[in-house]
């Protein structure tokens, strides 16, 4: 596996599959964006190192011998993509979005709290749910409190999780400590007349990293000069990636710097896991599964209870927390069209599962092959980097 750190040297336009340049139209961007981002833009960095034509590439006439074609990808597979901190010393630390089961929230003095949710039985409880699995995840807390958004956690607070505890609060960081919008204005133009079309104005979101130097949000009522560069890490299997250079990155291909990283992800005490016989799954890319939020490897039994197994792993599944669906597509520059639009599991979907049978190489196994099949439902996606997994032991706070 190659690991590069993508280092963006001007504003992104992470646009988020959403449709705009109508007049008065406005496309927001979204950070961080899918996988397939970082794939198309290492693939077409690879084509062009190799001096592939782009256009028989895209029209099938050529086969490389890693990517593949279009059609048909070859090895190549984007096994994790995630936004990161580089140090001034080079050293790069992962940004998570937080599982699922972490609920952060405000207290009265202005400190953040953070709760995990509990899979509890509801039986006799006096209340109602149309949900299929025996657990529901239910947040314990003495009273009521409203969730804080825009958080990320830090590399420290997910080997922290991975460890089967609560990270503390210190452990994740505000979205305007890593990046800040900029709303631009941009003009549609006329193909046929090679100008500017009449009443095509519309507005557009440019994403810009935090560069070591800038300034950050006041703490302690100082602002402080960040000693960090934001940026994406993106590990691939199967290719031989860049290691230096620059690629086109997002929309309008904004140039990114290429770093080449030694960088291990962190990993859980798999023979743990075995022993407890339970554990977490964790999206740490947007799921595209057949059966919608259900994960593949997942089926139902003639007893109504579901079960899980894949790739050497099994469990019955009791429990799970999935944020809003998301819907995912993208442009296919091969075919000169939108991508199919799909739903989506968010990253962070947290499913547990108990009555574990496996080893703690067929764990291994599912975190480096992912949430497919072996005869995999969809080569294309899976090369761009979707239904990527984490596991973590399933600890009862």
């Amino acid at each position: 596996m190659n690991t590069v750190f993508l280092e963006p040297l001007d504003v992104l336009f992470l646009r988020g599959n959403k449709l705009f340049g109508e007049a008065g139209s406005f496309g927001e961007s979204l950070v961080p964006p899918w996988p397939s981002v970082a794939a198309g833009a290492l693939r077409s960095r690879l084509l062009a190192d190799a001096g592939v034509d782009r256009v028989d590439f895209a029209n099938g006439h050529i086969e490389h011998p890693e990517l593949g074609t279009p059609s048909t990808p070859g090895a190549f597979t984007v096994t994790a993509f995630h936004l990161a901190q580089r140090r001034a010393n080079g050293a790069v630390d992962l940004l998570m979005a937080p599982p699922a089961d972490l609920v952060v929230s405000k207290g009265d003095e202005g400190g953040l709290h953070v709760r995990a949710l509990a899979p509890t039985a509801l039986n006799g409880r006096s209340l109602a749910s149309s949900a299929p699995l025996p657990l529901m995840p239910v947040l314990p807390e003495p009273t009521r409190s409203k969730p804080e958004g825009g958080l990320w956690l830090t590399e420290s607070g997910w080997r922290t999780y991975l460890a089967g505890l609560i990270p503390g609060p210190d452990q994740f960081l505000p979205a305007s400590a890593l990046w800040t919008l900029d709303t631009r204005v941009g003009v549609g133009l006329s193909a046929e007349m090679r100008r500017a079309d009449d009443g095509k104005l519309f507005a557009v979101q440019a994403v810009a990293m935090v560069k070591r130097g800038m300034p950050l949000p006041l703490r302690g009522g100082f602002r402080q000069p960040a000693d960090y560069d934001v940026g994406f890490l993106a590990a691939v299997a199967g290719a031989q990636t860049p290691r230096s250079g620059t690629l086109r990155l997002g929309g309008d291909g904004r140039a990114a710097a290429v770093h080449a990283i030694d960088k291990p992800l962190p990993q859980p005490d798999y023979a743990a896991i075995v022993r407890a016989g339970r554990c977490r799954l964790v999206l740490t890319t947007p799921g595209l599964f057949v059966q919608g939020w259900l994960p593949t490897g997942m089926s139902q039994r003639v007893d109504g209870s579901y079960r899980f197994e894949l790739h050497g792993v099994s469990g019955r599944f009791v429990c799970a927390a999935v944020s809003r669906t998301e819907v995912v597509s993208g442009w296919d520059l091969a075919q000169r069209r939108p991508k199919p639009a799909q739903s989506a599991a968010p990253a962070g979907s947290v499913y547990w599962l108990d009555e574990l049978q496996t080893s703690p190489e067929a764990l291994a196994k599912l975190v480096e092959r992912g949430l497919w099949s072996d005869i995999c439902e969809d080569e294309a996606r899976r090369a761009e980097g979707f239904n990527r997994v984490a596991i973590a032991p399933w600890t009862q706070f």
